[in-house]
C-alpha cells in the first residue's frame, strides 16, 4: 500500500496569538463560533497572519482540501491502494480514514476538519493525533520516503512511478504549503527528493499525477 502524505499542510486552527485581530473576531463571529476553533485561512485572516511565523505558508486549507480531492477520488485509493495522511504545519497528524470520499463542498470540508483539530469529532472519517513528522513516517514503517521538490534531482513522474510500483510499502511526500520548501525536519525522514517539473506545482496537480502514473505502473489499463 502507497502512504501518501501532505507535510507541512496550510491546515490549522486559528493561533491563540491573533484571536483578537479585528480580521479573526469578525469572522468567527459571523460563523457564531470562538476564534480557536475557526480554521486560519488567507482569504479572511490575510491582515492577521503578519504577525504569525511563516505566514506565507500557512492558512490556505483549500489547498489542502483540492489536494486530497485529487487524491481520495482516485480508483487506486477507492480500491484501498493508498492511505492518506496530512501533517500540519502545527505538528498534527491528520489520519484519513481507508476509503473514505473526503467532502467535495468546502464548507463542508472545513466543517468537519475544524470539528477535527478541536477535538469536537467522534474520530470515524478523520482521526487527528499531535506527532511530529519523524514520528508519522516511522510509524508507517516505508520501506523508501520519495519526497516531490523543485530541489529535488529531476525525474519524470513515469520513472518515480516505476519505483513506488515496485515496492510492497512505498511512501510519498508531497509539500501542503502555497510556496516555500521543506523544512530541516521534514528533508530528514526523505529518502529520496524528486523533482517532476522545473516549476512549483501545486500539491493538488502533482498528487493527481503521481497517483495516475502509478495505476498505469500497475498494469491497471493493460486489459
Amino acid at each position: 500500500m502507497l502512504s501518501f502524505v501532505l507535510a507541512e499542510a496550510a491546515l490549522e486552527l486559528v493561533p491563540r496569538e491573533i484571536w483578537r485581530h479585528p480580521a479573526v473576531a469578525s469572522d468567527a463571529k459571523r460563523r457564531g463560533k470562538e476564534p480557536g476553533r475557526v480554521l486560519l485561512d488567507r482569504s479572511f485572516h490575510h491582515s492577521a497572519m503578519a504577525r504569525l511565523s511563516e505566514p506565507g505558508k500557512r492558512g490556505r486549507p483549500d489547498l489542502v482540501h483540492e489536494a486530497l480531492l485529487s487524491v481520495t477520488g482516485t480508483p487506486l485509493y477507492l480500491e484501498g491502494g493508498v492511505k492518506v495522511w496530512v501533517h500540519t504545519c502545527g505538528g498534527m497528524a491528520v489520519e484519513i480514514a481507508e476509503k473514505t470520499r473526503v467532502p467535495k463542498n468546502y464548507i463542508r470540508f472545513r466543517g468537519l476538519i475544524e470539528e477535527a483539530l478541536a477535538g469536537e469529532s467522534e474520530g470515524r472519517l478523520v482521526r487527528v493525533r499531535v506527532a511530529g513528522i519523524k514520528e508519522l513516517i516511522r510509524g508507517l514503517r516505508p520501506e523508501k520516503v520519495f519526497g516531490l521538490s523543485v530541489l529535488g534531482r529531476k525525474g519524470t513522474v513515469e520513472w518515480l512511478a516505476a519505483e513506488v510500483a515496485a515496492l510492497k510499502a512505498p511512501a510519498v511526500v508531497v509539500g501542503g504549503f502555497p510556496r516555500g520548501h521543506f523544512s530541516e525536519e521534514t528533508m530528514a525522514t526523505i529518502d529520496e527528493l524528486v523533482r517532476i517539473d522545473p516549476t512549483p506545482l501545486e500539491a493538488h496537480v502533482v498528487a493527481a499525477r503521481v497517483v495516475y502514473e502509478i495505476e498505469k505502473a500497475e498494469g491497471r489499463f493493460n486489459d
